[in-house]
């Protein structure tokens, strides 16, 4: 039977952080890396598996537009309204399950950390 979830990893965790501190904002991979502090080898995996849920959306950019800005083109990427609660809801038991204060944008989306 296939889940509706992904593991909790701490590498997911923080994927997933990174993709909840501006819902609404589309973020190309490598910037979701270094928000996430992790490598590509890690990060692009966690977001295909996510995508596969239906938590995250992605696109390519514009053809031509790498081009001006004379780099590879970039897939952005975004989280769902659904991958959002449901992100937030994992991230925040993950917190309580290593007893950890769950963070106050976690049970307040919109706020600030």
């Amino acid at each position: 039977m296939k889940s509706n979830a992904p593991r909790m990893t701490l590498p997911t965790q923080a994927v997933l952080r990174a993709l909840l501190a501006d819902p609404a904002r589309e973020r190309y991979g490598l910037e979701l890396c270094d928000l996430a502090g992790l490598p590509g080898g890690t990060v692009y995996p966690i977001l295909a598996r996510l995508e596969r849920l239906g938590w995250v959306e992605s696109r390519w950019e514009d053809p031509g537009a790498h081009e001006e800005a004379g780099r590879p083109r970039r897939r952005y990427y975004r989280i769902t309204p659904d991958g959002a609660e449901r992100g937030r809801d994992a991230v925040a038991r993950a917190y309580r399950s290593r007893r950890q204060p769950v963070p106050s944008w976690l049970l307040h989306p919109g706020g600030t950390s």
